[in-house]
């Protein structure tokens, strides 16, 4: 199990690392906000012989489910690219949200357009690092907010091998109780590759994705420390920088 944290310093995610004490880090590789083009990592070499793992977080743009073709495809053809931009750092994986549909959209389509991603890459020999999906907080046709909703996404792309991102920030702003949370994801997913770590701003069932320092939110602290326990798989958090290097002590702490 490795714990470290999300870093800002996307130029120098390594010396950031360090700074924290981190055992893996988490980048974005571009603009999250936006469809910039991608341009090699100018320490690539060093993250890549770094002790340190990293893996890289995709831009919030892409949204693989959409039955809109001016964003689905350019959605997945992003997914692909930043894989291989992922790669080439040597990162462990590459987090991608599980998307959405519009209001009144069928959800069956937004599953079935997952499924299509995986399958086009499949016949090309597959992505260039395991692709996680990641929970997410809000949205009535959201693809992976709602644990049955999952349940749907992994009946289309299980069987790729997709992996799983746990964010406890999302799954309790989308409703679903922290307490033996590990557990009936493995039972839909049969594995959690990676955990964000994060408190939450906001109450129960709030559809609000605003992460809190573990000490501060309104999940119980102790509560969050046993999905770690029981996840088994490494943690990023995501916390706000002025309580990260708190987080980490405490999360060593509890541990």
């Amino acid at each position: 199990m490795r714990i470290g944290a999300h870093v800002r310093q996307d130029d120098d995610p390594i010396g950031a690392g360090e700074a924290l004490g981190a055992e893996v880090v988490q980048l974005f590789l571009t603009d999250p906000q936006k469809w910039n083009k991608l341009t090699p990592h100018p320490k690539a070499e060093q993250i890549r012989d770094s002790p340190i793992d990293v893996v890289v977080h995709s831009s919030y743009v892409i949204n693989v489910a959409s039955l809109n073709n001016r964003i689905r495809i350019p959605s997945r053809k992003s997914v692909t690219e930043q894989a291989k931009a992922a790669a080439d750092i040597g990162a462990i994986g590459l987090v991608v949200h599980g998307g959405h549909v519009r209001d009144g959209e069928d959800q069956a389509e937004g599953f079935a357009n997952w499924r299509k991603l995986f399958e086009r890459e499949a016949d090309k020999g597959g992505f260039a690092v395991p692709i996680l999906i990641e929970n997410t907080a809000g949205g009535d046709a959201a693809m992976a907010r709602r644990f049955d909703d999952i349940a749907r996404l992994w009946d289309e792309v299980g069987d790729f091998g997709a992996g799983f991102c746990l964010d406890t920030c999302h799954a309790w702003a989308g409703g679903e109780d922290l307490v033996g949370v590990v557990e009936r994801v493995k039972a839909i997913t049969g594995r959690i590759d990676l955990v964000h770590l994060n408190n939450s701003r906001d109450e129960f069932n709030s559809a609000r994705d605003r992460h809190a320092n573990l000490a501060d939110g309104t999940i119980d602290a102790a509560v969050l420390a046993e999905v770690v326990r029981t996840a088994q798989a490494p943690v990023i958090l995501e916390t706000p920088p002025e309580g990260l290097a708190d987080d980490l002590a405490y999360l060593r702490e509890a541990l």
